[in-house]
């Protein structure tokens, strides 16, 4: 029997998901349902097959390999790392081109987004067993309507019918009228943007309908390199490829597409208001998630998502309709209606001087673990760090501070100078400013420890690197 290798498409920042998601923290790793959502792809994944090809940005290699690691899952991955996202015809190019070369021309492909949220494990299988059918042609999931969105794009069919049908037009994010006809008149479905397909048929459609797109992709993969699973670009060539859509470049121009309506439930998670409808609700129509605590008083219809660094209240008193998303370093108040215009903001405060809070996350992941700022002043800052088991930090110096460290939890080999020194829980060690240093977990737990900077500059880029295990600069 053919093999189906899915391609879980992992890249896109996720902006209307603003502050929970962000450049380098971006969509697939927040946390819905229990686990983040790139966790919900991988299982869908493993429901079909015991492979997967994972796409996404070299910067969150680590921390998808990170979180898999930790989650113990047996399924057989593959990764290519684009340097930069070029949107969703290159990388399906590019994963088409990988499953040609590693598994042949009849293997079955099923493209799916590592941001949706996806319910019914029984149906998921059962309406890809029914893509399978047609996987001669090119396969796209249509999911039946349920208000009129105009944040969605559409696909039309020729009947209400819920069998697969022949496609007839796409339709990018309609006003809201139109939304409404479509809803009304049952021919229309909103598009899943996931997709079943052989790899010869999506290979024959790029190259008939987007032939600059596969010669591109064919340029960045000859220059690529495949290694322990692994593929890694040349940022030229990849970069050279055109920054267009599956369903421009090839989807909207091809003539064999088949809808297959999804049994299954779906949700893109795209803004905070379709994030609210996925969370359990109260009486009156409240509900909230992470980590701390919520107070409703005569409030209605109203959400809540709060993340901090020690136990926290959050309470509400005479509002609607309001969403109310608070993280260690921002908070953000919106109306339920305006949730697809937090992509607008995202981008002012990318052009401002506020642009940091649209990058990191305050607590940000790195290859060795984490870091999270507690405290910022003038002449100090004080953060939080962790360390991995067997992991290090690289070897470097600094211009503009000293930093003292104070471990929690764990043992840590501190080098200072040409020295080291085994450091455990309510040890302290000094490192001079301009002197060079590291530090490495040699226990077989989580190294915790608080460091307390001292200078007049506290960026990232006061780090002059030595070593580094990881082959930063």
């Amino acid at each position: 029997m053919t093999k189906t290798i899915p391609i879980i498409l992992s890249g896109g920042i996720g902006a209307r998901l603003w502050p929970a998601s962000r450049a380098l923290y971006p969509k697939p790793f927040m946390e819905l349902a229990g686990k983040p959502l790139i966790g919900h792809v991988l299982d869908r994944a493993k429901l079909i097959s015991d492979e997967a090809l994972i796409i996404t940005n070299q910067e969150h290699y680590f921390l998808t390999n990170h979180f898999i690691n930790n989650n113990n899952y047996q399924t057989k991955l593959s990764y290519i790392l684009e340097p930069e996202g070029r949107n969703t015809a290159p990388a399906i190019a590019i994963g088409v081109r990988h499953i040609l070369e590693t598994h042949g021309d009849d293997t079955k492909c099923l493209v799916l987004a590592a941001d949706h949220l996806i319910t019914g494990d029984d149906a998921f299988k059962e309406t890809v067993q029914q893509a399978e059918k047609y996987s001669d042609q090119l396969v796209v999931f249509g999911i039946r309507p349920t208000s009129p969105e105009t944040g969605y794009g559409y696909i039309q069919v020729p009947s209400q019918s819920n069998k697969p049908q022949a496609l007839q037009k796409f339709t990018e994010k309609p006003e809201k009228s139109e939304a409404e006809s479509y809803l009304a008149d049952g021919c229309h479905y909103w598009n899943s943007g996931m997709f079943f397909f052989t790899a010869s048929t999506m290979a024959e459609a790029i190259w008939e309908h987007a032939p600059d797109v596969w010669d591109a992709s064919y340029n960045a993969f000859v220059e690529s390199d495949f290694s322990e699973g692994v593929r890694r670009f040349a940022k030229k060539s990849f970069c050279a490829q055109p920054d267009i859509s599956i369903d421009y470049a090839v989807m909207e121009k091809a003539q064999n597409i088949f809808m297959v309506p999804a049994r299954f439930g779906w949700s893109d998670v795209g803004c905070w208001d379709s994030v609210a409808k996925t969370a359990n609700k109260d009486e009156n129509g409240n509900s909230y998630s992470g980590n701390d605590e919520v107070c409703f008083v005569d409030t209605s219809n109203s959400y809540v998502h709060t993340t901090s660094h020690i136990d926290k209240l959050t309470a509400t008193i005479g509002v609607e309709d309001l969403l109310v998303i608070d993280m260690p370093d921002t908070l953000l108040v919106a109306h339920r209606e305006k949730s697809q215009e937090v992509k607008t903001l995202v981008e002012k405060l990318k052009a401002s001087r506020l642009s940091d809070f649209t990058k990191l996350p305050s607590t940000v992941r790195r290859p060795w673990g984490t870091y999270e700022i507690l405290k910022k002043e003038n002449y100090y800052q004080v953060k939080r760090i962790t360390l991995d088991p067997e992991q290090m930090l690289s070897l470097q110096y600094h211009h503009h501070r000293s930093e003292h460290w104070l471990v929690i939890k764990g043992n840590a080999l501190v080098q200072i100078g040409d020295k080291n020194y085994e450091t455990g829980p309510g040890q302290y060690r000094h490192i001079p400013q301009g002197e060079k240093h590291r530090l490495s977990n040699i226990g077989s737990e989580e190294l915790v420890l608080i460091e307390v900077q001292i200078g007049n500059y506290f960026g990232e880029d006061d780090i002059v690197r030595l070593e580094d295990i990881y082959g930063r600069k």
